[in-house]
């Protein structure tokens, strides 16, 4: 099993004027430190359920481009972009720049959105659901197109596109991976299941997590997909640092449900220590753990 860190917090103690190289240096001790996926949030302001709204928050690809310019190995995404933040013509071509730039290290992180406050305050749309997840899925076809070799029209209910033309193309082969986060058993998952080479669960009981990889099972054999294609990852929920045994049975649970990679929250104000703390405590083996196959 694998991991990753998730930068979700910019608010330290040293100011704005620390969040660069905070960020930077967090980037960098988890590259070393052998993690697979370095994360940010894609939001305009700060998640209000959580911290304060008017708290620091970084535009999402900016913060990941100077992530890339401080790294050279981890993989790069937001967790996740709502659909309704760029149209999604712009969105490809915004993955594809980080991908050029990073040397391909670019993941398209994407869910329908759902943070009304931000749209409203920036004056960005915010549709109905079910608008929104008609949306996900023309952005889903956009981007593929434009990561493909076809640079002709698309037209769809919401979009429309002239031609996708999109040079340079991303430095991924065959393309940037697709994660596509939420819970939803409805709509999200069967959209995994016919788009996604990853998926990302917000929940992280077993029992509960068990049960949404047996509906993503069903959407896949509806779709003539096979559930191993899709990496399947997890935001953790036990802490590795102050319960690392309770963190090794939580990631040997989950990874025989065929879990395997699991996104770990860094905390303010020492995410660079946490990220050591991690490696010192667990990642040895956590290593070690294979996720069952699926």
């Amino acid at each position: 099993m694998d991991v990753g860190i998730h930068f979700l917090n910019f608010t330290n103690p040293g100011g704005d004027a620390v969040i660069a190289p905070l960020l930077a240096d967090t980037a960098k001790a988890a590259e070393e430190g052998g993690f697979a996926l370095f994360t940010v949030m894609d939001h305009f302001f700060q998640m209000e359920q959580v911290w304060p709204a008017e708290n620091p928050m970084l535009e999402g690809y900016s913060a990941l481009a100077w992530v890339a310019a401080h790294t050279s190995r981890v993989e790069l995404a937001t967790l996740v972009t709502g659909v309704t933040y760029r149209h999604p013509g712009l969105l490809a071509k915004t993955v594809t720049t980080l991908d050029v730039l990073s040397g391909g290290r670019a993941m398209l992180g994407i869910g329908a959105a759902w943070y009304e406050r931000e749209h409203r305050g920036l004056g960005v749309p915010f549709p109905p659901l079910a608008e929104r997840f008609e949306r996900l899925e023309e952005a889903l076809r956009i981007c593929l197109q434009m990561w493909s070799g076809d640079d002709g029209a698309y037209a769809g209910r919401h979009y429309a596109l002239a031609e996708t033309l999109n040079r340079p193309r991303p430095l991924h082969r065959p393309r940037p991976p697709i994660l596509i986060g939420g819970n939803g058993e409805q709509k999200t998952l069967r959209l995994v299941a016919r788009y996604a080479d990853a998926c990302n669960f917000t929940v992280n009981e077993p029992d509960v997590v068990r049960h949404k990889v047996d509906v993503l099972r069903r959407h896949c054999e509806r779709e003539g997909r096979d559930i191993g294609d899709i990496r399947i990852t997890v935001q953790n929920s036990v802490d590795p640092v102050r319960d690392p045994d309770g963190f090794l049975r939580r990631a040997e649970e989950l990874a025989a449900l065929g879990v395997r990679h699991l996104h770990l929250r860094a905390p303010q104000p020492d995410p660079v220590g946490f990220v050591a703390r991690v490696v010192d405590s667990v990642k040895a083996p956590l290593a070690q753990i294979e996720p069952a196959k699926l």
